[in-house]
């Protein structure tokens, strides 16, 4: 439609679809995510919220997409169901029958499970990282497709892509992307993540999760995203307004 004409085409959407996360028989969380890469975005979840720190804490994993809604189950093994158990009965949606739960309460939680990141001793090429963002619709077919998808990519030192994924969600793309490393324990070799989005604060507790000491995006940071990263010794960057990167914390790293 313009202001002269109105006519129909067909368009293709991406898909949106609830998805239960079941820990020990406790339903956890509910996430609408796009469908695709059910385990991966399970794992990266559990990792993000402190349910497993190794792919060793995760007894089995199924999915079901018989009920209504998608069902991911996870089954911790005895040692970590016994550290964790008081904050599955917390926080979990089948505990909190009016769901009164503070922001406050649950962000102090998640503060107490998130470490600097040690990797110091990363040196990324800044041109090469640069040409990474500038080229991430490149690995983005469902955006090509439907215009509104989420990405997030993952690359070593060398700048060899380790994973992608695209989701609905900038933090379901996230989780997808850590979630395929981790169940591979290959998570360790990531390096820099290049985001489709803003970076936000709960993307920069994800990295710090996962290890990840660089993240570049398209759009600015938020405000306390930068504070966060400063405290957990992450790298920051977006694309500038021109050319190159603004760089908000940790510059030490891109040469």
């Amino acid at each position: 439609m313009d202001k002269n004409s109105v006519s129909s085409s067909p368009h293709k959407l991406i898909s949106e679809e609830p998805l239960k996360i079941i820990i020990q028989d406790r339903l956890y969380s509910i996430i609408m995510r796009t469908p695709g890469d059910e385990l991966p975005i399970a794992a990266g979840f559990c990792l993000s919220e402190g349910i497993v720190d190794n792919p060793q804490d995760i007894e089995s994993m199924s999915f079901s997409d018989q009920s209504d809604a998608n069902e991911i189950s996870v089954s911790l093994n005895k040692s970590r169901r016994s550290e964790i158990i008081q904050m599955l009965e917390k926080f979990s949606l089948s505990s909190q029958k009016e769901f009164n739960i503070s922001y406050s309460q649950i962000i102090g939680n998640h503060y107490q499970k998130f470490y600097p990141v040690k990797k110091d001793d990363i040196k990324l090429d800044f041109r090469n990282a640069l040409n990474c963002l500038e080229n991430l619709s490149l690995i983005q077919p469902l955006r090509k497709i439907t215009r509104s998808s989420h990405a997030a990519a993952l690359y070593n030192s060398d700048f060899e892509l380790l994973s992608v994924s695209e989701d609905v969600g900038r933090h379901n793309a996230l989780d997808k992307s850590i979630g395929k490393l981790f169940l591979d324990d290959t998570l360790c070799k990531a390096s820099l993540l290049i985001l489709s989005s803003r970076i936000s604060c709960e993307l920069v507790q994800k990295a710090a999760r996962a290890g990840i000491p660089v993240i570049l995006a398209i759009s600015r940071p938020t405000s306390n995203a930068v504070k966060l990263a400063s405290q957990l010794n992450i790298t920051i960057a977006c694309l500038a307004e021109k050319s190159g990167l603004y760089v908000f914390c940790g510059k030490s790293r891109l040469v």
